[in-house]
């Protein structure tokens, strides 16, 4: 027997901990996925959503503050079992008083938001959707820089409902961040 024979074979986790820094990993229904980092449309529209959101709800700059919004944060349902990197998390400083000092997040986010692209929105709908709405996070985005749409959902009795399709230079005032407006445009800029 050799070496490779008695060692057991790594767990998903430590296959998610070796990808190589161009992939972003997640362990969904017991599978490792895969996929390459964000393309500039992508990464355009997180940037926007980022900037019109993190100053008045993160950092409390025109708006209500309460707020922490991350990109792209590790989140734990189950620790190091069932993991999501959505684009964009958002938590209320009152239920996550603190950021972690690792890369886990193990506290349920406020509201997520995915940025879809042709590779990725078959799984962000069909994977991740029910999987955010299993574990009860009330807000969930999607943004297609393609398309150039944001749809706005929130979970009402354990089902995503939708509260509004948003297209091109729309004005965005939506749950759980209705206290502000910034046109959609300002994401494909």
């Amino acid at each position: 027997m050799n070496l490779a024979q008695q060692l057991p074979a790594p767990s998903l986790y430590e296959q998610l901990c070796a990808l190589p820094d161009n992939l972003v990993g997640e362990i969904l229904g017991h599978t490792l996925h895969t996929q390459p980092r964000p393309t500039g449309r992508h990464g355009l529209a997180g940037r926007g959503l980022s900037v019109n959101l993190a100053g008045p709800y993160d950092l409390g700059r025109g708006g209500p503050g309460g707020w922490w919004i991350i990109a792209e944060p590790e989140v734990h349902f189950v620790r190091d079992i069932e993991i999501a990197v959505p684009d964009l998390a958002g938590w209320r400083r009152e239920r996550m008083p603190d950021i972690p000092d690792g890369h886990r997040f193990e506290v349920v986010p406020d509201w997520v938001c995915e940025i879809l692209s042709p590779g990725t929105a078959k799984k962000d709908r069909g994977i991740k959707l029910p999987l955010y709405a299993r574990h009860g996070i009330p807000h969930c985005w999607l943004v297609d820089p393609v398309e150039r749409t944001l749809e706005a959902y929130e979970l009402r009795q354990g089902f995503w409902t939708l509260l509004a399709t948003l297209k091109d230079d729309d004005p965005v005032s939506l749950p759980p961040f209705d206290a502000i407006s910034f046109a959609l445009a300002e994401l494909w800029a």
